[in-house]
């Protein structure tokens, strides 16, 4: 590792942990020669999940997209920013877990209203209105009457 102070190429590693819940190792080193220390981190390198859209294109998976449309559904809901920020980490792990490189982006639609509609089923009416583009009442109110069976079979 070449120092950042005065460019020599040899350290010495002092401590070494994990950070970033078990995805990077944070090395804290000390130059050979300048004796300075500094913080390197070290990530595996990972592909980026691709997206394709249902006219075919592709592209990265944004984890701000879902954050902004989940945030879009909830708004004036009594539903905080670390809760959403909790589902939309759900959703990411999911994706990793099950996808090596691409996922259809109705695959990750249908994730989001999945955790919505355990979170909050405003929330989740608000965002299947705009992702599954409703065309009439009809289709709207068909929704909301499957909710309604969901939790009369829960009791």
């Amino acid at each position: 590792m070449k120092c950042p102070f005065c460019g020599f190429i040899e350290d010495k590693v002092i401590d070494s942990r994990s950070s970033n819940e078990d995805k990077s190792v944070r090395r804290r080193r000390e130059c050979m020669k300048c004796k300075r220390r500094f913080t390197t981190y070290e990530y595996i390198e990972e592909m980026p999940l691709m997206l394709i859209k249902k006219d075919g294109r592709r592209e990265a998976f944004d984890r701000n997209k879902i954050i902004s449309g989940i945030l879009k559904a909830c708004e004036k809901r009594p539903v905080s920013v670390d809760k959403i920020e909790g589902v939309v980490d759900k959703i990411e792990k999911e994706l990793q877990k099950n996808f090596d490189k691409e996922v259809k982006a109705q695959t990750v639609g249908e994730l989001v209203m999945d955790h919505l509609h355990k979170l909050d089923q405003v929330a989740y009416v608000r965002f299947a209105s705009v992702y599954r583009q409703f065309k009439d009442i009809n289709q709207f109110m068909k929704e909301l009457q499957d909710i309604l069976n969901d939790k009369k079979a829960a009791r």
